[in-house]
């Protein structure tokens, strides 16, 4: 069992406890509710407050899902904003904890569509810490971090602050775990658990001390880490939460693993292996056996790997477990049968013989369970093949298409036209390139513009902006899609900066002989429709007016100025000092009022 495995139960739960105001676990008051749901005679009122705590509190997720559906259903019927947000928010972490995470994904954005235009801030933050866990089950790291700092930031000023916490807490978890950043991670843990300390919020603080514990682990400090965990597992045990305490003994077992120190492995597996039985928990029994059959296996220990395999399928597959047992248990009540009847030589020979069938189906039953075990090992390896070849696809997908966008081209197979009635489009372009680039050899041609665009990429993303293409020096971005954002002029102005220092700084450095070169920008605000076009090669673009002056206000620039039109003027003028050029003839427009930006007045 590798980490990402387990995790989508315990990074979820955490996450999915602070945006819920009913405990997602309590199970008699899941059943209390379905009860009133199914026999009482509601209003309207009642019944939509009802199916939203059903969604809630329902552990299982099937059923979470049923009513989630339900709740979504019915808030469509009476026109009920909040309703649904909170049943496309419920949607999505059913289908998250069943694994159905394309489809949690879509749930989550038409979660945000809404609430975005609702204006409702606390619960966007709710969404975007939703799909960060989503993406961080995905291994989708870029997309984790990014969401889960997007969630932050609007939920830092909110009322929810146990879901900031939250949304911390997990960021850290990320850095730790998925990242090999532990350093990192204690930054933010340390964070977190100052608010969960404030809350009083028990649960975040266990989890709290065992994420320290495992980062401090990591980072071989071991003494720190048990300590740690050992205090996580006592408030746990004190909770009753002893399905996470079976996953941090896990957690540790890994990590003991990847340090090369096996005999601490196993000693935690066996830890995990203990609690589990002591409470009967029979996923984590499973995965216990699984994790010190895996052991074995690596120290090579084959006949030790089978044994804890063939427990591990025992408990995995429970039904066939019970058949087997009662079979069994037929053929001994026979046996006890014949003795108090008194037992001839025929009938101890019968015995005998029953005592061989017994023998004979249970050596079936472990040549059964070897060639499972066989089969698993070779579809575990198989799976993994498959798994980076998606996870690959996935993120070529997603370096062409935005995530919204190619999440909707997977599911549906096309995807939609929109039109933003508020957008911010930026071009650039090297002055002089094309007649330098005629001396330059293929190889450096390609390093010299690969070497700016590369970091015009990190800006862009710095700043959560959309790159939309290159063509040959030319480089277009956008900002306000595909998520609106009211700040998108002045956060396309400061990525505009930003390029301008680096081409400015690049130039002035010796060592790099291949970037000699000046940069002008142009920047325009306004309405434009984006999509994706084509069949085979697919590519997002926008179009409209405002894009096409965008590109004249670019042509119409100098060297290191970012020329800017008179609507985003209008955006960013209490932002930055700008002077005014007058009014330029531009091709197929007429005259148009331009500005340059000088300088940026407020800090970020």
């Amino acid at each position: 069992m590798n980490k990402r495995h387990h995790s989508i139960w315990f990074k979820l739960l955490i996450i999915i406890l602070s945006l819920q105001s009913i405990h997602a676990q309590d199970k008699s008051k899941a059943d209390s509710l379905e009860q009133v749901y199914l026999t009482k005679n509601l209003s309207l009122t009642e019944q939509l407050d009802v199916l939203s705590a059903l969604a809630q509190s329902s552990p299982d997720p099937e059923k979470s899902l049923l009513y989630s559906e339900k709740l979504i259903a019915f808030a469509k019927s009476q026109n009920s904003d909040s309703s649904l947000v909170d049943g496309l928010l419920q949607k999505g972490n059913a289908l998250t904890l069943k694994g159905d995470l394309s489809l949690a994904l879509q749930s989550y954005f038409e979660g945000v569509e809404l609430v975005e235009d609702m204006n409702d801030l606390p619960r966007l933050g709710l969404f975007y810490v939703a799909i960060a866990g989503a993406y961080s089950v995905m291994d989708n790291q870029s997309n984790t971090v990014l969401y889960y700092r997007k969630g932050i930031e609007v939920l830092k000023n909110s009322d929810n602050q146990r879901a900031y916490a939250s949304a911390i807490e997990n960021l850290g978890d990320e850095y730790s775990l998925y990242m090999g950043k532990p350093d990192s991670a204690l930054y933010y843990f340390e964070q977190s658990g100052k608010i969960f300390k404030k809350l009083d919020y028990k649960l975040g603080l266990a989890y709290n001390l065992g994420n320290k514990g495992l980062a401090y682990a990591q980072m071989e400090r071991q003494e720190e880490a048990e300590t740690n965990i050992t205090q996580a597992i006592k408030m746990l045990e004190e909770l009753g939460d002893y399905y996470a305490i079976s996953i941090y003994l896990t957690y540790m077992s890994d990590i003991y693993l990847e340090k090369e120190d096996y005999e601490g492995a196993v000693s935690y597996a066996e830890n995990s292996l203990k609690l589990a039985q002591k409470y009967s928990l029979k996923d984590q029994i499973a995965d216990a056996y699984l994790k010190l059959s895996e052991l074995n296996e690596y120290k090579g220990d084959f006949k030790s790997s089978f044994n804890n395999y063939k427990n591990y399928v025992a408990y995995r597959d429970s039904v066939k477990n019970v058949s087997v047992s009662r079979e069994i248990s037929k053929i001994r009540e026979l046996i006890e049968k014949d003795k108090e009847l008194g037992i001839s030589r025929q009938e101890e020979r019968n015995q005998r013989n029953i005592a061989i069938g017994i023998g004979v189906g249970l050596f079936l039953i472990g040549l059964l369970a070897f060639g499972l075990y066989r089969r698993t090992l070779f579809i575990s390896r198989t799976k993994k093949i498959i798994e980076a070849e998606r996870n690959r696809s996935d993120e070529l997908l997603l370096n062409i298409l935005p995530e919204q966008t190619a999440i909707e081209l997977k599911n549906f197979g096309s995807v939609e036209a929109k039109k933003y009635e508020s957008a911010s489009v930026l071009f650039s372009d090297f002055k002089g390139y094309t007649n330098y680039a005629e001396d330059l050899s293929p190889e450096m041609l390609v390093k010299s513009i690969s070497f700016y665009f590369s970091e015009f990429d990190d800006i862009i993303e710095k700043y959560g902006l959309e790159k939309i293409k290159t063509i040959g020096d030319a480089y277009m971005c956008a900002g306000g899609l595909p998520f609106p954002d009211n700040n998108h002029a002045k956060k396309i102005t400061l990525a505009a900066q930003e390029m301008i220092d680096f081409v400015t700084s690049a130039r002035n450095d010796v060592s790099k002989a291949y970037a000699n070169f000046e940069i002008r920008i142009g920047i325009n605000s306004g309405p434009v429709v984006a999509g994706v076009v084509g069949s085979k090669k697919f590519a997002y673009d926008i179009w409209g007016d405002t894009v096409n002056v965008a590109s004249r206000m670019e042509s119409t620039s100098n060297v290191g100025r970012i020329n800017i039109g008179e609507s985003t003027y209008q955006l960013i003028k209490d932002d930055f000092d700008c002077d005014y050029r007058g009014e330029f003839e531009v091709k197929n427009r007429g005259k148009m009022k331009m500005y340059f930006v000088n300088s940026f007045l407020n800090e970020v």
